[in-house]
């Protein structure tokens, strides 16, 4: 497999995880909010940090968006989706903010005209979510513009997932294993999948986007050989919004952070040898070396 590059950083099995922390619409609306997570995520040691762009009235029907729906915003689901919806005004922050922090950013885009969006602030890739993962149109917009893609499999099957890979192309493309569940249960995480997909898509990094409790499964998906861990997180658990709950609070976030980079300490390079550490106690404790 040929590692992929984003931004600087080389993607692939033999390289650094890359570690995405999801704010996507955790700021609820607010500016500050996304600014505060920014900084969890570079406090942490996150590589990049990933927000969600959507045309509102092109993702989701009249009906849909009348439909009623109590929320900080308003009686009906078009206010919540309107109201956490950032503008150019925002992302003008949140670009500079990135710039000044040394993080990357880029967005998970719902539609063509938010790809053409994001595609104004020159992002090291795209991110293709799990509901779009069959949407052929945006699929192909979204390849046009050359980056990077990373491809959410929730709620996809395998013959799906080869659909939307014939579409992609195999270069400059990463499958992501996800469970679209909010939280997911343990036992409803598959990890395994992760390498039904490496033997599926040899040629393909393939990393975790994650909405399980706490850290433990995220890190054992990296020790499953998951190139890229993305989580979502968060200020407090508790706020109001439906992806809070699947989320990482700040220390959960460095927790992440430090046992993933524990973990490939612990790897190694797969190399069977005498270690210079073992040393020591071979001397002590083998009684005879007869080869």
């Amino acid at each position: 497999m040929k590692p992929i590059k984003i931004g600087d950083r080389l993607i692939g099995n033999d390289e650094p995880n890359f570690i995405v922390a999801e704010i996507g619409i955790n700021h609820n609306g607010k500016i500050d909010s996304a600014l505060a997570l920014i900084d969890v995520a570079v406090e942490a040691g996150c590589d990049a940090v990933k927000f969600q762009k959507r045309d509102v009235n092109v993702v989701y029907t009249p009906e849909e968006l009348a439909r009623p729906r109590e929320n900080p915003f308003g009686p009906t689901n078009g206010d919540l989706k309107h109201g956490l919806e950032f503008g150019e005004e925002q992302y003008v922050v949140i670009d500079r903010h990135c710039r000044d922090k040394g993080i990357l950013w880029f967005a998970s885009c719902w539609d063509e005209a938010s790809v053409e969006f994001v595609e104004g602030f020159s992002p090291p890739c795209y991110k293709l979510a799990s509901a779009s993962l069959t949407d052929i149109n945006l699929l192909r917009h979204t390849r046009s513009k050359g980056r990077p893609i990373m491809l959410s499999t929730g709620m996809s099957t395998l013959e799906q997932i080869h659909r939307a890979v014939e579409v992609l192309g195999q270069e400059n493309l990463v499958l992501m294993h996800c469970v679209a569940t909010y939280p997911a249960q343990d036992e409803d995480l598959q990890l395994n999948v992760i390498r039904t997909l490496q033997r599926e898509f040899p040629e393909v990094p393939v990393g975790y986007s994650g909405h399980d409790y706490g850290t433990t499964m995220s890190v054992c998906a990296r020790a499953l050989g998951a190139c890229i861990t993305e989580r979502h997180i968060t200020l407090d658990r508790s706020m109001w919004g439906s992806d809070q709950a699947a989320s990482l609070e700040p220390a959960g976030v460095k927790l992440l952070t430090a046992n993933i980079r524990r973990l490939e300490k612990a790897l190694g390079n797969g190399i069977k040898g005498v270690l210079d550490a073992e040393r020591s106690a071979m001397h002590k404790l083998r009684r005879r070396s007869d080869f």
